[in-house]
């Protein structure tokens, strides 16, 4: 059930639905809920979202939110980011608190994964 004044969910814009929910599949095992041609959901991953068919696409260069993933090895996530068709745009380095990388999904979004 949703809490009160919760992040409760994200939304991306997406130009290509497929290319996207193939990645995210087979990256992370994330499975979706397809709502028409132009909108699908996912679930069960910390905080529910979905993709939107667009032409737009999130990066923290144009300031936009900066979704962070964790991963228990951000080596073998690295890579399967790269063996899926993603494209590593920062990588791996150190902060504050642990490790991480930032990379686009085939639509182009930006997003990182981190590690303590």
């Amino acid at each position: 059930m949703p809490k009160h004044h919760t992040i409760n969910y994200v939304e991306f814009p997406a130009h290509d639905l497929t290319a996207t929910k193939t990645f995210f599949g087979k990256v992370f095992g994330w499975e979706f809920q397809d709502y028409g041609p132009d909108y699908c959901a996912f679930s069960g991953q910390g905080t529910d979202g979905g993709f939107y068919k667009s032409d737009l696409k999130a990066s923290s260069e144009t300031g936009s939110v900066l979704i962070v993933l964790y991963s228990e090895n951000l080596e073998e996530t690295e890579q399967a980011v790269k063996a899926a068709g993603g494209a590593i745009i920062k990588e791996i380095f150190s902060f504050p608190g642990g490790r991480r990388f930032h990379f686009t999904e085939p639509s182009g979004n930006e997003l990182a994964v981190w590690s303590a």
